[in-house]
């Protein structure tokens, strides 16, 4: 017996998204063949995936301490976060053209590659007048990350069946978040506040050394392990047919000018925009607006940004989950969009408590509702433009984040340094009050919904609850095309 024959998994499927347009005598019985290197592939790319995003926030987390060690402007490093939006911005399309022209290998190890160089150039820059080495470390870093964002979803399709699509990509997602988890939890451990800044010196190096051979390790084991795809596709459907991810074949110029005529998309691209955009100024400047309540409590700091991801961990779930079962994307969006802002007031106005649990439980709160709205954006954007491709409303989307991302941290950081914590915060709350009223002017344009029903009742021996299930699962994985709260 060969070794791909040990690897084969023969699993069987019947009915469901298979029985579309098939012969209404007798349900089609699917053979599916599933390799265990899926496995592989996919866990590296997690840690992969991880060890790229929780260099975003690595510097920003211990601000103070930069500060100090490199004699710079806290602006700058704001900066470190920022050049991951900036750079983003004008490559997020030509990276999802290298991804279909190269495939997933060369993808993925140009980004490892990429990740590894940044992470060894910041070894490089301990020293207090080498501020400049350790932010062309940082660019290389974050130039990697955009061949990260694209790949959970073609992942999921290339190595796993339509059983276990959704959760291959929903892990591939994580990888993301458990990377910004780490991001804010471990430098404040590693790198200690001290008035000696060889001490400070040293514990920089080790956090860089630790960084930098974490992903030479993965590059090793992802040019001998990651494949490109398996020896034979998981779905027949997938048969000569490697890039099958779009809903639509229509040129990319065509779709974008669609897209910009669709009112209703343009108003939830502002929406989701300022949404994400407080989120990312919130967590880049986490660690002065604690610590100017709480000094000393840089470890704290570090817990609150964990507590926020994990918050908003199961936040993206309660929302995937109520939106499965009530299919009302309007009402959800707007809700979770209220409730964000909601949690944002209340954060703004118990950070002086005196008691720092309650900024736990408050930025947990917000983290909640905040990360929450991402999946259920994902999914009305998928919802009002069908039939354009997923990978370009979700791109858009990614992009207008990025956008009122860098807009929104530098409002915030200029206010806050300039006025305090209050004003910057209040700020916030407001333009998502905005964003709240902006969603409520969204019309609830179910297109993909429309369709499907419309499919069912066209189609013989296919109910529209059969065909209603099948849209819940394309749903998961379109809204899962791009990572979301991804820096």
């Amino acid at each position: 017996m060969t070794s791909s024959q040990t690897d084969l998994q023969p699993v069987k499927f019947a009915g469901s998204e298979y029985s579309v347009g098939t012969s209404t005598d007798a349900r089609r019985v699917e053979e599916i063949k599933v390799y265990k290197r899926r496995w592989v592939v996919l866990f590296l790319f997690i840690f992969y995936s991880g060890a790229n995003a929780a260099q975003w926030i690595q510097y920003s987390i211990i601000n103070n301490i930069i500060v100090k060690y490199y004699g710079i402007n806290d602006k700058w490093v704001d900066w470190t976060s920022m050049i991951y939006m900036i750079v983003y911005i004008p490559l997020i399309f030509p990276g999802s053209w290298f991804l279909d022209k190269m495939g997933l290998r060369i993808t993925a190890l140009v980004g490892i590659v990429g990740t590894c160089i940044g992470s060894w150039i910041k070894v490089f820059s301990v020293q207090p007048d080498l501020f400049y080495v350790t932010f062309i470390g940082q660019t290389f870093v974050a130039l990697a990350q955009v061949c990260i964002l694209s790949l959970p979803a073609r992942i999921a399709a290339v190595w796993f069946g339509p059983h276990q699509v959704s959760s291959a990509c929903s892990l591939g997602v994580f990888g993301n978040q458990l990377g910004i988890a780490v991001g804010f939890v471990l430098p404040p451990i590693l790198v200690g506040n001290s008035d000696d800044l060889d001490a400070i010196g040293s514990d920089l190096l080790f956090m860089f050394y630790w960084f930098a051979g974490f992903t030479t390790v993965l590059m090793v084991l992802m040019i001998f392990l990651f494949k490109d795809k398996p020896p034979t596709p998981p779905n027949p459907k997938r048969s000569g047919d490697p890039t099958a991810n779009s809903a639509s074949e229509e040129p990319f110029m065509k779709s974008l000018k669609s897209l910009a005529l669709n009112r209703n998309y343009i108003l939830l691209l502002i929406s989701y925009g300022m949404n994400v955009g407080v989120f990312y100024a919130i967590s880049t400047l986490l660690n002065p607006v604690v610590l100017k309540y709480y000094p000393g409590h840089e470890v704290d700091t570090g817990r609150i940004g964990l507590t926020i991801v994990l918050a908003g961990m199961i936040g993206s779930v309660a929302s995937g989950i109520v939106l499965d079962h009530m299919r009302k994307f309007k009402e959800t969006t707007l809700a979770v969009y209220a409730l964000s802002m909601v949690g944002m007031w209340i954060f703004t106005f118990t950070l002086d408590t005196g008691h720092i649990v309650v900024v736990y439980v408050t930025a947990g709160l917000l983290g909640f509702f905040m990360t929450g709205y991402l999946p259920v954006g994902f999914e009305f954007a998928a919802e009002l433009t069908y039939p354009e491709p997923e990978g370009t409303s979700s791109g858009l989307l990614n992009a207008a984040a990025q956008v009122f991302g860098i807009g929104f941290t530098s409002l915030y950081s200029e206010v806050f340094y300039t006025y305090g914590d209050i004003p910057a915060d209040v700020i916030m709350s407001i333009m998502l009050m905005f964003g709240t009223l902006i969603t409520a002017l969204i019309k609830p344009d179910l297109r993909r919904q429309k369709a499907n029903q419309e499919n069912a009742i066209s189609t013989p021996g296919v109910s529209a609850e059969s065909v209603q299930v099948q849209s819940s699962n394309i749903a998961i994985i379109s809204t899962r095309k791009l990572s979301d709260i991804n820096p």
